[in-house]
């Protein structure tokens, strides 16, 4: 199994502040031909807003986003 310490740097999509966080990867395929994707949630140190983020794990930063929020369930119909 491959292991990688990735490091990424980004912008808080809440705040804009700078975010720096190194992840370790591990798996199979993170050398195989073909694009592999990876994600993490990381926390802005400054104002605490989760950030999903979405990178290659050569480094490359796919995108930052704010984490949805869960759908409501809908309540059953008594009629």
């Amino acid at each position: 199994m491959t292991e990688l310490m990735v490091s990424l740097d980004f912008a808080c999509v809440a705040c804009e502040s700078p975010v720096g966080v190194t992840v370790q990867c591990a798996g199979p395929n993170l050398e195989a031909a073909g694009r592999v994707v990876a994600g993490v949630a990381v926390p802005c140190p400054h104002c605490h807003q989760v950030n999903e983020v979405v990178f290659e794990p050569n480094g490359t930063l796919l995108g930052v986003t704010a984490p949805r929020a869960p759908r409501p369930l809908t309540q059953p119909c008594w009629n």
